[in-house]
């Protein structure tokens, strides 16, 4: 793994006005290929498993109570793999926090709904809440990350959408203490993003018909040049966002397409996901 020099740092926070971290080890690298730790199942349905896959920060314990964070990838609900963000993970776990990287039921691969990733989603982060204990983590400190559908997941488990698993444990919460979303779905009412496969459920799903205040601080990273996920979306959610109250900081990178944070413009992304996670207490 690569070392961060600090000269370096300095020298380029002072090009891109973002802070020079000093405890941060490494230097976000797209080209790296970094495995879990560990890989936990996490919910069974009939023959489908779903799992997280773990990073968990150099000497973790399972006393430890770190702060962590939950990926959801992108693929339109229909495909993708949770290594889309292994990288932001193993990032964040050398800054000190717990990264995970989680499935969720697909189109394509399990014949499956929009309806059903969202539910996985809150699965997802009721049993990371309910597991803190033995993984070493905060209960308080989970937030929720992901890319275009996976953002629309991961914004779901933050917002008044009432789509979720039935028979779980009601009385452990799924709602993250702050979001971290990449070019995220968050607009699926009429002439939103996928509409037509969830317009039965649409007002119970669309992140941006659900903000309410209890909305957790959010950080958004889109491209003017994306046509899938278009940035006007980004500006209704931010004015939605603003008129409840809650925090919403938005990133718009000049000339990008969708998908722009997995090479492009990665460096710029995890490090301005950095300053966001530390400004709200879970990276120190």
């Amino acid at each position: 793994m690569m070392k961060y020099y600090l000269p370096l740092i300095a020298l380029f926070a002072l090009v891109t006005n973002i802070p020079a971290f000093a405890n941060t080890p490494t230097k976000p690298n797209a080209d790296a290929k970094p495995i879990p730790g560990k890989i936990v199942e996490y919910k069974r349905i009939d023959d489908i498993s779903l799992s997280l896959h773990i990073f968990n920060p150099k000497n973790h314990k399972a006393d430890d109570s770190r702060p962590a964070i939950v990926f959801f990838h992108g693929g339109g609900w229909n495909g993708g793999s949770p290594h889309q963000f292994y990288n932001q993970s193993q990032y964040l776990a050398d800054t000190g926090m717990v990264a995970i990287s989680a499935e969720y039921r697909l189109g394509k691969k399990h014949n499956t709904t929009p309806k059903e990733s969202v539910k996985d989603g809150k699965s997802a982060m009721r049993w990371v809440r309910s597991h803190a204990k033995e993984l070493g983590i905060n209960p308080d400190m989970i937030a929720a990350g992901g890319g275009s559908a996976g953002g629309q997941v991961a914004a779901a488990t933050g917002t008044a959408t009432s789509i979720e698993e039935a028979g779980e444990d009601t009385s452990i919460s799924y709602r993250p203490q702050a979001l971290v979303l990449f070019n995220p779905v968050f607009d699926n009412g009429p002439g939103g993003y996928g509409h037509g496969r969830v317009k039965d459920y649409w007002q119970q799903f669309s992140p941006l018909h659900n903000i309410t205040k209890d909305t957790p601080a959010t950080i958004g990273f889109f491209g003017d040049k994306d046509t899938t996920i278009k940035v006007k979306s980004a500006l209704k959610y931010q004015q939605r966002m603003k008129e409840v109250g809650a925090h919403f900081e938005l990133h718009i990178y000049k000339d990008q397409p969708h998908g722009f944070f997995n090479k492009a413009k990665y460096n710029e992304t995890v490090l301005a996901m950095d300053k966001f996670l530390r400004d709200q207490g879970f990276i120190q």
